[in-house]
């Protein structure tokens, strides 16, 4: 596996629509690897903000979420120190600049520069797209709950992910099987 993170870290990010189940799918890798994973600094941003969101809203929150995962890599590399783990320490990512640039050009029509010169820096070691076949979910944040926006938004994710070089599994089902495939194509990654 070529590790491409300078500090020599496996990162592996969820991505795609709201509701799919990324945020549990992350806690339950993150507790399979014996590790950590980074949370979403939007559910944070919003819930103390509001949810009648700007275009320079979506630029903070992506400079937030940038720090949440670099001091999640932090905590990782520690973590991975303290236990003595055998290999690179792994973190499970919620969401990266990716999710970012399809929020900014789906709901505004155009991205910031600063977003998408981070997807160009940052690097990751692959991808898990989460399907929207998990049943809708209401909560004070989430905005698409028809499956025709659902679907499209998914397509979005799934053509970044078939347009770039790294690996990438797209994770579908109700769990125990959702979170364990997962866990069986983060293993044969590691491998």
């Amino acid at each position: 596996m070529n590790i491409q993170d300078p500090k020599q870290i496996i990162k592996i990010v969820a991505i795609g629509p709201e509701s799919t189940g990324k945020s549990t799918l992350c806690a339950a890798l993150a507790k399979h690897f014996s590790t950590i994973w980074c949370k979403e600094y939007a559910r944070e941003y919003l819930l103390e903000h509001g949810t009648d969101y700007s275009y320079q809203d979506l630029l903070t929150i992506a400079e937030g979420q940038l720090k949440l995962e670099d001091e999640a890599t932090a905590e990782a590399i520690a973590l991975h120190k303290q236990t003595g783990a055998q290999g690179l320490p792994i973190l499970f990512l919620d969401t990266d600049m990716q999710v970012m640039k399809v929020w900014c050009e789906f709901v505004f029509g155009n991205c910031h520069p600063f977003i998408l010169n981070k997807i160009v820096q940052r690097k990751y070691d692959g991808y898990l797209l989460c399907k929207p076949d998990l049943p809708w979910i209401k909560d004070e944040l989430r905005e698409y709950p028809d499956m025709e926006t659902r679907d499209k938004l998914y397509h979005h994710y799934r053509d970044i992910l078939i347009n770039q070089s790294l690996p990438w599994y797209e994770v579908a089902g109700q769990d125990p099987g959702r979170s364990q495939s997962a866990i069986d194509w983060v293993s044969s990654l590691l491998r």
